[in-house]
């Protein structure tokens, strides 16, 4: 069954090179905790059983039970800021003191001060939010309140997405691991087409700026043809990663004004500086109609998102979209304003996006050097490695992918693999120049090692 399921955004668990890898890596005090582990959680891909087992997160840096230490440039993208910050643990503590929880139907300062920054931050008119725990909440949250201002009931998304694991957000995202096999059949009305590449386009197109015509064009014949169609819900930079192509945005913007079909960005894993804007549809300067933030908002320590929306788009007060328990949660609102007041204090944005370009610059260079890298691209701390069989024939190459990785974490350095080929690099916005340098030296020493032991 997992030989048939399409590769996505994550390296799975199940295979010869982990286990191997496993086997000479990991202490026996680790493998005891990892056994217990695999007995008390659910057995799924990419997650349990687990890698191995942290011990702790600091900075840039995660240390295993066995005291080893890895730049983490995968962090779930949750760590902008880094892991542990001292000053938001201190506006965390010092926020449990004054007030740990504000039960639903009352509000609280730190709530109603993130609400403000966050619509001070935002593009455009975005200024009516609501709060969740995750980013797939959000992303629900957001198509209700699309639902209710159009009164159409449909979505368009794009397949090889990720927008959440709940049952909504599963059948809009299009991950056949989060939304085929068991899960199916999940909400009805989730229509998808396939996504602007570039390198590796699904519509047959040789360029960026041919790939993302054809992707407009297609968005625009389904949304011709279905007019119970309330949304386009899509992420303005791609995880895999692939950036739009000037203009694409401003089109499909175009687009969804004349099929009366608003636009919902998914900025949860890209928004708050990963790409080098605060937020990735920036790069484009085009405003969506509503914005999904998540994971780093919390600054790596708690959980909050959240759906934020023009203001007009405030016309279902009859009706609870949310009311989450812990929706206006002083403790993880205080760290969520706390953390955005990091990144702008310490210049962070500006950081990714200088950082991130040298290691463009490096890694088109190492791309000169190494034949088995079809691809660079990415922008800010969103990078992309796609490795090939050979660059005549593109063909994926998964198992160097795979063993560039666990090379990688003999030398302290930890990232993911998406769609089975690519090394995908989301370090936090603290990355210094030394330590990404170090991190591409890194993956060109493995990188070089691996070819040279695969077979021809």
């Amino acid at each position: 069954m997992l030989g048939t399921v399409t590769e996505s955004e994550g390296d799975t668990n199940l295979t010869s090179r982990r286990t191997a890898w496993q086997a000479a890596s990991i202490d026996t005090p680790t493998a005891r905790l990892l056994a217990r582990d695999e007995q008390v959680f659910l057995r799924q891909s990419v997650s349990t059983p687990c890698l191995n087992a942290v011990r702790k997160a600091e900075g840039v840096w995660i240390e295993d039970v066995a005291g080893r230490r890895y730049m983490d440039f995968h962090g779930n993208n949750v760590h902008h800021i880094g892991y542990g910050h001292p000053r938001l643990k201190k506006a965390i503590a010092d926020q449990m003191d004054a007030l740990p929880f504000a039960p639903r139907r009352y509000t609280c300062e730190p709530a109603v001060q993130l609400a403000e920054k966050l619509a001070a931050i935002t593009p455009g008119r975005l200024g009516k939010l609501l709060l969740t725990t995750g980013g797939s909440d959000a992303i629900e949250v957001a198509v209700k309140i699309a639902r209710a201002a159009t009164g159409r009931t449909k979505t368009l998304s794009f397949w090889d997405a990720f927008h959440g694991a709940g049952t909504g957000a599963a059948a809009m995202s299009g991950e056949t691991l989060f939304r085929s096999g068991p899960a199916a059949p999940l909400v009805a009305g989730a229509l998808h087409v396939a996504p602007f590449g570039g390198y590796r386009c699904p519509y047959g197109t040789t360029s960026p700026e041919e790939s993302g015509t054809a992707c407009a064009r297609m968005i625009d014949y389904v949304l011709a043809r279905d007019p119970d169609v309330a949304c386009l819900v899509a992420e303005p930079t791609r995880a895999v990663p692939y950036v739009a192509p000037p203009g694409f945005w401003a089109e499909v913007r175009r687009i969804c004004d004349r099929r009366g079909v608003l636009l919902i960005f998914d900025e949860i894993p890209t928004g708050l500086g990963k790409t080098g804007r605060m937020f990735s549809c920036q790069h484009d300067g085009v405003e969506p109609d509503i914005l999904v933030l998540g994971k780093g908002l919390g600054g790596g320590i708690l959980p909050i998102a959240c759906a934020i929306a023009r203001p007009e788009l405030d016309v279902a007060g009859d009706w609870a979209f949310g009311h989450y328990t812990h929706e206006k949660n002083p403790v993880t609102t205080r760290a969520a304003l706390t953390t955005i007041e990091i990144i702008e204090d310490e210049d962070l944005v500006a950081n990714a996006e200088r950082v991130g370009a040298r290691a463009l610059v490096r890694l088109h260079g190492l791309k000169e050097r190494v034949g088995a890298i079809g691809d660079v691209r990415g922008r800010g701390c969103l990078l992309g490695i796609e490795l090939v069989r050979s660059r005549e024939g593109r063909e994926p190459d998964g198992d160097l992918a795979e063993a560039v990785l666990y090379r990688a974490l003999d030398r302290g350095l930890s990232f993911k693999t998406t769609m089975g080929n690519v090394l995908t690099l989301t370090p936090p916005l603290t990355v210094s120049e030394a330590e990404m340098d170090k991190a591409v030296a890194i993956i060109e020493d493995c990188l070089i090692e691996a070819t040279a032991q695969r077979p021809h």
